[in-house]
């Protein structure tokens, strides 16, 4: 079961740009059976998402126009002819006046983009993350804050601000703050290599002058000792510019020790890079950053296809839900007597741990992944170090020859672990097998870019909303090259919950501003075991405190499945229900479906267009069953047809004779393209790509398949038409 994202992304026509990755305005092309502002509106929407004032229409005859900057008397919406399309300079001044932009700060706004030897563009919200902020700091903001969802390219949206303004000469030195080793080195050999040997790793407690561009730990530039606050060995005027990605971290407190970095470059431009910017009573983001230049979120980067959606298998224990209550005189395991108190699910693990419920949870972790993949990468946040050391152990036990197999399917990445934390580079590596799940408490809660990550299990209590959203932000990443479109998550303590807070995926509202004379700093906030966003992974490793009880068993008394919908919200009636209403709302009968199936091109362009509106295929095929092709699902769930699985119908074509007609090597190629279908379904055998696979290739390349055996594309086209034809022939549905 799964929510695959493969949707169709937005495309304007014609984007105009005044140099590249500056768009200035936006044009649609209609044909001209149509009026000429027959596309005005599609074109707002797109200038609205691109944040430009000029939008165009066309149908051919003429021009209609939007302008969001008018002059004094001069109409909003005009229509003009072909040859009066406004100067590409008129656009330019229209998209300064739009954004605020001064005539003295062109030359940093235009300042070009680093050009990737790949040929790899910002895609259209990076472009506008980049834009804003060159933009602020050319008005002399000298607080930018960047909020955009984990999964959606913050390191590589901020190294291209950054080598605009060091290309610019706007900033001749640059530091950059992380507060974990691994989000540094990923940052240094990854999205910010361009830099080359200008570039260094803060490094045994030094900043050396002779380099331009610096990375490095918070922690390895200050720390309790005046002694160790080596940020000092330079002077406040050192960095023209401190990028400090995730800033809701450490430097989010009025009082952190990490902010007295940035108080001591108090001159610098300080960018603040975020996917959960935190607004408590004590902890602000925006206190000090000010408002985001721009925000990017989790549910407008699914919603735009860039993010992968996820469905919810919502699972309750008996222990949880009901509670457990000790009779009177129980021990534990040590013997010492158990407070006759009630249990309840924030207990468990925390206060109370009861060996046959990790039992559980472990076993319904591998059933799942037994049931899919059993090397599908999955993270598991647990309590404490504790708790993934116990949880660690139970998957071993689960997983049985997998483990045996290989000792590191399963590993406990925690701080405290050394041979942990050695895999982790293994663990997030798509290209490494092993480690493929690990048991974790804080450590991997953040910044680790686990993109083939498609499983994530909450058995950890989480009232945390910044917490919430950055757990959930491993698994958001797609990776086409690995098949990785959707992710799941498991959850065992109703931490999921929390996606129907409106704060899921809305602005934080600032609880506490520091006034400019607030002295002292607010005191510590009260200790909150669920507020644990900024705590170390070094809590209780030896779990001593705990109650720990063998004999009690524990059941798992409800499950229940949500997907995420169009909407952004999870769909908790029957799927086959929802996508039953979707379908019959776009196909209002059985004839007019088949009719526009048999007529499409390529089926792939119907299976898309019900994707739009939330309808996907893996989850009926994980509820009616795996062999029955699209068409056969669609059919049974909206029309109630018995359906014919992939097999049945190849067989079916088999049997009517219908490759008599092709020569040898026509009938092998389509023959085995059936057996692809019979294996695999319909979007396989119309893939460009199908041909480069077995058996063709012992045919032939895909242009001699096609040239020589079918006599060119068309022949070939028209060939796989006709098989598609005979595999769904009418007599076989109704």
């Amino acid at each position: 079961m799964s929510s695959r994202n493969k949707k169709k992304k937005k495309f304007a026509d014609y984007v105009l740009s005044w140099e590249p990755s500056v768009p200035v305005a936006v044009v649609e092309a209609k044909d001209n059976t149509v009026g000429v502002s027959h596309g005005l509106q599609q074109a707002l929407s797109y200038a609205d998402i691109l944040e430009i004032p000029s939008a165009f229409s066309s149908n051919g005859d003429a021009f209609a126009g939007h302008n969001k900057v008018p002059e004094p008397g001069e109409d909003i919406e005009t229509d003009f002819p072909l040859t009066d399309f406004p100067a590409p300079q008129v656009l330019w001044e229209r998209y300064k006046n739009f954004r605020g932009i001064k005539d003295e700060d062109e030359a940093l706004v235009l300042q070009p983009y680093h050009e990737e030897a790949s040929g790899k563009e910002p895609r259209y919200y990076q472009v506008e993350a980049i834009n804003r902020t060159i933009e602020a700091i050319a008005n002399d903001q000298r607080r930018v804050l960047l909020v955009m969802a984990t999964g959606t390219g913050k390191t590589y949206t901020t190294f291209q601000i950054i080598w605009r303004l060091w290309k610019a000469g706007e900033a001749k030195r640059i530091l950059f703050l992380a507060d974990r080793n691994v989000l540094v080195d990923q940052t240094l050999v990854n999205d910010f290599k361009p830099f080359g040997s200008v570039m260094t790793k803060v490094r045994n407690r030094k900043i050396d002058p002779s380099y331009e561009i610096h990375l490095g730990l918070y922690q390895a530039l200050t720390g309790p000792d005046e002694s160790d606050k080596i940020f000092k060995s330079v002077s406040p005027d050192f960095f023209d510019l401190i990028v400090i990605d995730e800033c809701h971290r450490g430097s989010a407190a009025a009082d952190a020790a990490w902010r007295e970095i940035l108080e001591y470059f108090s001159a610098a431009i300080q960018i603040g890079l975020t996917a959960t910017p935190k607004e408590t009573k004590y902890v602000s983001s925006t206190a000090y950053f000010g408002e985001p230049v721009f925000t990017y979120s989790l549910k407008q980067g699914i919603d735009d296809g860039f993010l992968a959606p996820y469905k919810v298998v919502k699972i309750d224990i008996d222990r949880d839900v009901e509670g457990w209550t000790p009779p009177p005189g129980m021990t534990d395991d040590l013997g010492a007597e158990i407070d006759a108190r009630e249990y309840n699910r924030q207990d468990m693990d925390r206060i109370l741990v009861l060996n046959q419920r990790t039992k559980l949870v472990a076993d319904r972790v591998m059933q799942l992944l037994k049931a899919t993949d059993p090397f599908s990468k999955t993270i598991i946040f647990c309590e404490d170090i504790d708790h993934a050391e116990r949880m660690r152990k139970a998957i071993v036990n689960a997983a049985g020859p997998l483990a045996l197999e290989n000792p590191k399917y399963v590993m406990r990445i925690t701080g405290d672990s050394v041979e942990g934390k050695a895999e982790l580079d293994n663990f997030i590596d798509p290209e490494s097998k092993f480690p493929v799940i690990a048991t974790t408490s804080e450590l991997l809660t953040t910044g680790v870019d686990a993109k083939t990550c498609k499983v994530i299990v909450l058995d950890k209590t989480i009232s945390s909303m910044t917490t919430f959203k950055q757990i959930i932000g491993r698994g958001t990443r797609i990776d086409e090259e690995h098949n990785k479109y959707f992710f799941t998550i498991m959850d065992f303590k109703g931490a999921t919950d929390l996606f129907r807070d409106p704060d899921f995926d809305g602005n934080p509202v600032v609880i506490y501003t520091p006034g400019d004379d607030d002295d002292p700093v607010p005191p510590d906030p009260p200790d909150d075991p669920d507020d644990d966003d900024d705590g170390p992974d070094d809590d209780d490793p030896t779990g001593s405190k705990k109650i720990r009880v063998s004999g009690v068993d524990a059941n798992i008394v409800a499950e229940r499945i949500e997907y995420l919908g169009p909407d952004g919200n999870l769909i908790t009636e029957s799927y086959k229900d929802f996508a039953k209403k979707q379908v019959l709302s776009e196909y209002a009968s059985l004839d007019e479906f088949i009719r526009t199936w048999n007529d499409a091109e390529k089926k792939q362009a119907i299976i898309e267009e019900l994707e739009e509106y939330g309808v996907l295929l893996e989850n009926l095929a994980a509820e009616v069953g795996k062999d029955f092709g699209d068409f056969d699902l669609l059919c049974h769930i909206a029309y109630e047809q018995p359906p014919l699985t992939r097999k049945e119908r190849a067989d079916k074509v088999k049997k009517r004779n219908y490759f008599t007609k092709y020569g040898d090597q026509a009938r092998a190629v389509l023959s085995a393209l059936l057996d692809k279908y019979a294996d695999e379904g319909i979007t396989t055998i119309e893939s460009a790509k199908v041909l480069k696979l077995q058996p063709f290739d012992t045919i032939g390349t895909p242009m001699e398949i096609i040239n020589d055996v079918f006599g060119g594309k068309d022949g070939y086209e028209q060939a796989l038409r006709e098989l598609e034809q005979q595999i769904y022939k009418q007599a076989d549905v109704i």
